[in-house]
């Protein structure tokens, strides 16, 4: 089993694409028809509180760079990491590090697919403690260094990693943008 996985986190993913954030923005209401019955030397009567429109609500602004709503964002250009959910960041950011040059981090949304508690790296000999895997090819959140660059997985602090590993469910998505 650990041959097939060590095989698999060996090869790459092609053809992610990267999401877009669409930023709501709401327009300001017409103004109100100018009645051709005031005579234009008299000023018009200010209209009662009742007819005065309400003002627009404010703009909607996601709090990540991501366009989904609930599950983990990751931008890499950042080195950050959030979970979100309903729109609301309920963790983060914390600070990441992401795959080296020829190791590099895919970009895309993944599902979550399986968790190992304390895996164990063959091809880097190395422990992943808090594996939250969201790539076919072997990529996942756990504890790593926050200063060397990672062979594509996503490393996190120990308390992170132990919470990402805790709070996401499998098929919840996984944002990754640039």
């Amino acid at each position: 089993m650990r041959m097939l996985l060590a095989a698999v986190a060996l090869m790459s993913v092609a053809g992610c694409t990267q999401g877009t954030v669409h930023a709501e923005t709401p327009t300001a209401p017409p103004p109100p028809p100018v009645s051709s019955s005031v005579p234009t030397s008299s000023p018009a009567p200010p209209p009662s509180s009742s007819e005065t429109p309400p003002p627009p609500p404010p703009p909607v602004v996601k709090p990540t760079p991501c366009s989904i709503s609930d599950g983990a964002c990751i931008q890499l250009s950042t080195n950050q990491s959030w979970v979100v959910r309903g729109d609301k960041i309920v963790y983060g950011p914390v600070q990441i590090t992401h795959g080296r040059k020829g190791f590099e981090t895919p970009l895309g949304d993944f599902p979550v697919l399986r968790k190992v508690k304390n895996e164990w790296s063959k091809p880097y000999n190395a422990p992943m403690p808090w594996s939250t895997y969201f790539t076919n090819s072997g990529i996942a959140f756990h504890e790593g260094s926050l200063t060397v660059p990672s062979h594509g997985c996503i490393h996190l602090d120990p308390a992170a990693a132990q919470y990402y590993f805790q709070n996401l469910a499998l098929g919840e998505t996984v944002q990754v943008i640039a």
